[in-house]
């Protein structure tokens, strides 16, 4: 099992953003030195109780140190509604390393983001101009403000038979022209279950992080994701074993899941060395890591 340090702020506030570190640096002056998920270099204070717990590991193979990170699944989806700027900045309120929101399409071409394809009246947001949506759902833009602080995981919906279904990939293409003018890229990471989708944002900007969304994990799926250049597997955590962290961790892939809520199951998990929970209870999650 991986050591835990204390996270730090990063990127303006909040916690870090982190999934398990690749170490490049060492012990120095009560720091650690190393790389953050996103290519940025960082310094982990090293504590009294890091060194009471760890003691003479800290000096020597600073590769056992992890850092899991926590992802508020739309928000802090238990304590406020999901996928609100309410949601997402509890979420930072709470300490969440990061945010998970979903993006869909208006009838008049804005980036929104909400869950489901259609509205609980059953009217398809996609046939809805964005003014005519409920003032709880936000644009794109308003949720990505809303994350200040934190890194953002970007599922862009993009399925059949869904109303909004477009095989063009609209979707994705103005999602990554709107995060290139943001910058920052360094803070996003896509997903989607579409393969496809995926593949086109990887090909739009092949230097933002992606990664692929699923149920079931095909027996291939570190030289299926591996071949196509994506960063990270994002496996349902009910199937989720330590055999699949394993052989991802092996192929150089991230695996970050979802939806874990029970504290006994995000335990197993961290001592499987998974690199992010997804959850709707981050301040739970946090509390499982110490932190």
């Amino acid at each position: 099992m991986g050591r835990f340090v204390n996270a730090v702020p990063l990127f303006g506030g909040g916690s870090l953003s982190a999934r398990t570190v690749r170490w490049v640096g060492r012990l120095d002056k009560g720091l650690v030195s190393g790389m953050c998920p996103f290519g940025k270099q960082l310094m982990l204070p090293i504590t009294k109780t890091d060194r009471q717990q760890f003691g003479n590991d800290l000096e020597g193979d600073v590769n056992s140190v992890k850092v899991v990170q926590v992802l508020a699944h739309r928000g802090a989806s238990k304590a406020e509604r999901e996928n609100t700027v309410e949601a997402f900045r509890r979420a930072g309120t709470m300490g969440a390393d990061g945010v998970e929101l979903d993006v869909r399409r208006t009838a008049d071409d804005v980036l929104v983001v909400h869950h489901d394809a259609r509205l609980r009246g059953r009217r398809a947001i996609r046939r809805l101009a964005a003014a005519d949506l409920p003032a709880y759902v936000p644009t794109l833009g308003q949720a990505l403000d809303a994350c200040a602080g934190m890194w953002v995981n970007l599922e862009i919906k993009n399925e059949s038979p869904e109303p909004d279904f477009d095989p063009s990939e609209w979707v994705a293409e103005q999602t990554m022209a709107l995060l290139a003018r943001r910058g920052e890229p360094e803070r996003w990471l896509i997903s989607s279950f579409r393969m496809e989708t995926i593949d086109r944002c990887r090909a739009i900007a092949p230097h933002i992080r992606t990664a692929w969304l699923t149920s079931r994990v095909p027996a291939d799926v570190v030289e299926q994701l591996r071949q196509r250049g994506h960063d990270a597997l994002h496996p349902g955590v009910r199937r989720l074993t330590r055999e699949i962290i394993e052989q991802c961790h092996a192929g150089g892939l991230q695996v970050n899941t979802w939806t874990c809520d029970d504290p006994d199951r995000m335990r197993e998990l961290i001592e499987w060395g998974i690199d992010g929970i997804c959850t709707n209870v981050p301040d739970v999650a946090l509390k499982v890591l110490g932190r």
